[in-house]
């Protein structure tokens, strides 16, 4: 059955309908899977021609076309006779206002989004998504500033894998042409290594667009940064330093030995470790509270979600197991959150209700 709103014309055509409601799905965090079922439908119909979208929806045969089901086929249906999508006005209703008092204000102020992650790395939507939405927002530009490799959780980018991407970047902008108004610029969110180089090669970051752009910088303590902002600024940049932190970890013990209490008295689902530093910092910290034996307890009734091998094997080395993980080489945030969902979607209680 269709989806539509008979009161509601709808003029804009299937494709920008399916492209609006992922948009505020995701826009609403809902699971990334479903959103990127609207966008493959968007694609999948948008070489045909309308008249053959619209022969198809009159012979009641959309979903005979690869990436387009029941879901989606009602969106096209209702777009194709001019009517406005049931789906796409529940979502207008609850996502398409401002998330906050005055966000009209500050979003018209705006010119632009100079921080953004793409499904490169651990972002949710296409590059090629991302700009022609920031184009409808009205930006005129925006930085896409995936991770560095080593950020492994967040799927970072290799040199190949950045030199791809910037190639898509060249891509989209000859696409938009220069005279659009809007350019998609290269960026990239690095990590600075422990010698305080930046993780990532000089040359691939020679290729960024660093020239009049204000860069902002994260300093490390105890070290050397004049080599950094030199080169940066001789590319153009404009260089803002950050002042340093550093982690304290007895001041974080209290917190960990409340999550060990909780996880103890079965207040704690799962726990999800990301790094071997959690591994280490969690067996550490009950050592020297005491707090060994309700760890162990507390971790037999709760499920250890592992963000990829190097964590799992940590967790082994302590004689610990790993309950949930990503799918094969998909060893970062996103994957390992949507594991956690399904498991825990499936767990039952190990203790009883009263």
């Amino acid at each position: 059955m269709s989806e539509t709103r008979h009161d509601d014309a709808y003029e804009q055509g299937p494709v920008a309908a399916l492209r609006r409601v992922a948009f505020l799905m995701e826009r609403g965090r809902e699971e990334t899977r479903r959103v990127q079922a609207f966008r493959n439908a968007a694609a999948t119909i948008l070489p045909l021609s309308a008249d053959e979208v619209a022969e198809r929806v009159a012979a009641g045969t959309l979903t005979e076309l690869s990436g387009i089901g029941p879901s989606t086929a009602s969106v096209i249906e209702a777009a194709v006779r001019g009517e406005q999508p049931e789906r796409l006005a529940r979502l207008e209703a609850a996502y398409a206002g401002p998330l906050t008092q005055g966000g009209r204000a500050l979003r018209a102020a705006l010119r632009g989004d100079l921080h953004s992650h793409s499904d490169w790395s651990d972002g949710g939507s296409p590059i090629e998504e991302m700009a022609f939405t920031a184009i409808e927002l009205g930006h005129e530009y925006l930085v896409l500033t995936d991770h560095s490799p080593r950020l492994t959780v967040a799927n970072g980018l290799s040199v190949a894998r950045l030199t791809k991407q910037l190639a898509v970047v060249a891509a989209v902008n000859e696409h938009l042409g220069a005279d659009g108004g809007f350019r998609l610029l290269r960026g990239i969110e690095v990590d600075i290594l422990d010698d305080g180089a930046l993780d990532q090669t000089d040359t691939m970051l020679g290729k960024l667009d660093l020239k009049g752009h204000r860069l902002g910088l994260q300093l490390y303590p105890d070290k050397d940064h004049s080599a950094l902002t030199g080169a940066l600024s001789a590319q153009g940049a404009e260089v803002d330093t950050v002042l340093p932190y550093v982690y304290d970890p007895k001041a974080a013990d209290a917190n960990i030995v409340a999550a060990i209490d909780d996880m103890a008295e079965g207040r704690i689902d799962s726990i999800a470790l990301t790094n071997l530093g959690q591994v280490r910092r969690l067996i550490e910290a009950a050592k020297a509270h005491g707090s060994e034996a309700k760890l162990h307890a507390g971790l037999e009734r709760t499920l250890i979600a592992s963000v990829g091998p190097a964590v799992s094997g940590e967790l082994a080395a302590h004689g610990l197991r790993t309950d949930i993980a990503p799918a094969e080489d998909a060893y970062f945030m996103r994957p390992l959150i949507s594991a956690m969902v399904a498991a825990l979607a499936e767990k039952k209680p190990k203790v009883p209700v009263t």
